[in-house]
């Protein structure tokens, strides 16, 4: 009988622990979709404003740059800025998530 009840607190803390983990980690993605990360391509005539949470927030272009009318550099000045974006607002996802993931026991964070 001893033996049930030291399981049934070790497994009472566990739950716990994953309880306090999954809020952790809940309030950190809230954070990382009010975070915005903004990159430009073009010498700043193309800004992409994206949050934590790989939503886009925003694409500026310059008007110069559509007077030019090249439209494949604009095009291309677009594809450059959003990949870059991305991977920036997923860098700043991982920095801001480590500290959740590291509490995980091993095998059972992302990936795992």
């Amino acid at each position: 009988m001893g033996k049930g009840k030291a399981s049934g607190g070790t497994a009472r803390g566990m739950m716990a622990q994953v309880q306090r983990l999954q809020e952790e980690l809940a309030r950190a993605q809230r954070e990382l979709a009010d975070e915005v990360v903004e990159v430009s391509a073009g010498g700043g005539a193309v800004r992409i404003r994206m949050s934590g949470t790989q939503e886009c927030k925003a694409v500026l272009v310059t008007p110069a740059l559509l007077q030019e009318g090249d439209v494949e550099m604009v095009q291309d000045l677009l594809t450059l800025a959003i990949n870059q974006a991305i991977r920036e607002s997923q860098m700043l996802a991982a920095h801001r998530l480590r500290p959740v993931t590291d509490a995980l026991p091993p095998g059972k964070g992302p990936g795992g």
